[in-house]
């Protein structure tokens, strides 16, 4: 499972096996507990919650949208 980045106490991270065929880009935001699945494509969206109340989901967005860029290079060069 690479891990991306790390943010206010939360890893960002997609797993090494993203299904046959490949999921289009997206990221897991974790912590203990508690994880949600965005998608970057064509917009940065919500693909599941499991466990976050709306507002941390908001914030998890926001940090996403601020770091697209990274995370669709992290994903295409470990994918490469």
């Amino acid at each position: 499972m690479p891990v991306v980045f790390r943010e206010r106490g939360f890893r960002f991270h997609f797993y090494s096996n993203e299904g046959d065929p490949r999921e289009p880009i997206h990221i897991h935001a974790a912590k203990p507990g508690v994880d949600a699945k965005f998608w970057l494509y064509p917009d940065v969206e919500l693909a599941y919650n499991r466990g976050y109340d709306a507002k941390t989901i908001r914030r998890l967005r926001d940090i996403i949208i601020a770091r697209r860029q990274i995370i669709e290079e992290a994903w295409n060069e470990f994918f490469a």
